[in-house]
């Protein structure tokens, strides 16, 4: 069961039942086999953190996710439990917070004057298409008409705020926001115009509008690469440009299809950020130096995303394990050696993943949900799911918001016999909180494929499910994950 994401963002179909999907947050990917893969040469993993004897990292890697992620960028904490293909969603406790902006170290007489009217101009902009895939399938398999759930697809955005939308899911208005709001900005705040920016694109990646994603990232950074002179430039992509606009950009290669030139995009940021970091620390700058790390330690998650997609559970976790190996003045994050620990399980690994689960669950200060998912995860491993049952229904009846686990624990009954009970633990939790479930692609992709497993009537069970997820999902939604054809 599981991330970017996502990276970031495909839900594998799978047609038996032994192979569902998991949720992208905490949630588990099983383990197709039990007995370890071939040992192969792995490339050299870059260390994370401040080295001081040596500044560079390696190139070599693999090719996020979507998609962070995905969906994306963003990272999401994953547990692995179905034998699904799919790779999880790497946890990460904190690596999103807010961090630090640089301090004003420097003169204002220093910087530069920057004026670039050309990051305003309606120009840089595509029309956002007017499509909605939920309609087309409503179009297809409901009627009559009136039975349809009313979709806007307008992206008008003057009557909502901010916190609405994005709680909404409504991307098409966020990303028409950002550009009206770009149009009108005054070029010379020149934070608040990058800022915009970055939103811009976030919301079209959400959109699944990859190719325009692509298309005006690339115009954004023209402009940028065309400031005047060099030292302006500099200082524009040293203390202005935010770090996000930088992970976007650099995830241009992997929407290309080219998943190394991603990887090796990825390492020079990991290169750029280790720099920083030990420049920092030179100068004794703490705000900057834990700024730098939490960035360190967001690109190691993203490549270690990546080189999970590629099947090199190795390399991700020889990338993975400095973060909480390595003295860096915090506490080891057993968030992320869970996150080890299932990709072990992953790659069939079991008594390497017992270890790593056997440190966390030694932690006095670990949350018992955690160790009881890592103990239902590694139950699922080892073929005991009477166990899993067992450890997954407490979790289910400690939350009965944590929808991880109610996924998880549907496998289990799955992987016992019980269908028709799997199902409704599924259906329970949609109609508890469909706002919640509804966006979780791999959650609706193992209700839809319960279905055709339970009867040949699965068709209706999952025209019912699609004008569901139509009333209450919003933009965006991966419409694969319920496995009915669009022709």
């Amino acid at each position: 069961m599981p991330l970017p994401p996502s990276h970031e963002e495909s839900a594998s179909q799978i047609d038996r039942p032994s192979q569902l999907e998991t949720l992208p947050e905490d949630s588990g990917e099983g383990v197709g086999a039990l007995s370890p893969p071939p040992q192969v040469m792995e490339p050299e993993v870059p260390d994370p953190f401040i080295i001081e004897e040596s500044d560079g990292a390696s190139s070599e890697g693999e090719g996020e996710g979507a998609s962070l992620v995905d969906e994306e960028i963003a990272l999401a904490q994953s547990a692995v439990l179905s034998p699904s293909e799919a790779p999880p969603s790497l946890p990460s406790p904190n690596v999103n917070k807010d961090v630090p902006p640089p301090p004003a170290s420097e003169v204002e007489s220093e910087a530069p004057e920057l004026y670039l009217p050309g990051l305003t101009m309606p120009t840089m902009f595509l029309p956002i298409p007017n499509t909605d895939p939920l309609n087309i399938l409503l179009t297809k398999y409901v009627s009559p008409p009136e039975k349809r759930p009313v979709r806007d697809v307008t992206g008008e955005w003057q009557d909502s705020d901010f916190h609405s939308m994005v709680m909404s899911n409504s991307w098409r208005a966020l990303a028409r926001m950002a550009r009206d709001r770009l149009v009108a900005c005054n070029p010379e705040d020149l934070t608040r115009v990058l800022d915009l920016w970055s939103l811009r694109l976030s919301s079209l990646a959400r959109l699944r509008l990859y190719n325009q994603t692509s298309a005006e990232c690339t115009n954004l950074f023209a402009v940028l690469n065309a400031t005047e002179p060099p030292s302006a430039r500099a200082y524009l992509f040293d203390r202005i440009l935010p770090f996000e606009l930088e992970v976007m950009h650099a995830r241009l290669k992997y929407w290309a299809g080219d998943p190394m030139g991603y990887l090796d995009v990825l390492y020079a940021l990991l290169k750029n950020c280790k720099l920083k970091a030990k420049a920092s620390k030179a100068e004794s700058d703490d705000p900057n130096l834990s700024m730098w790390l939490e960035r360190a330690a967001r690109m190691c998650l993203i490549i270690a995303s990546q080189m999970m997609e590629m099947k090199d559970f190795a390399a991700a976790t020889k990338l993975l394990e400095p973060l909480f190996t390595q003295r860096t003045g915090r506490q080891p994050s057993p968030a992320i050696q869970s996150a080890v620990g299932r990709i072990y399980l992953q790659s069939g690994y079991l008594t390497k993943a017992a270890m790593h689960f056997a440190a966390v669950e030694s932690d006095a200060s670990v949350p018992q949900t955690l160790k009881d998912m890592n103990a239902a995860l590694l139950a699922c491993a080892e073929g005991n799911w009477v166990r899993a049952d067992e450890l997954l229904r407490s979790l289910v009846q400690a939350e009965p918001d944590n929808f991880v686990a109610i996924n998880n624990l549907s496998v289990a009954l799955l992987s016992q016999g019980k269908l028709k009970e799997s199902i409704e633990v599924l259906e329970a939790a949609l109609h508890s909180s469909p706002s919640a479930v509804v966006v979780a692609e791999p959650y609706l992709f193992n209700l839809s494929t319960l279905y055709e497993l339970h009867s040949a009537t699965a068709t209706e069970k999952k025209r019912d499910l699609l004008i569901e997820v139509a009333r209450w999902s919003g933009d965006g939604l991966k419409t694969t994950c319920l496995k009915m054809p669009t022709t």
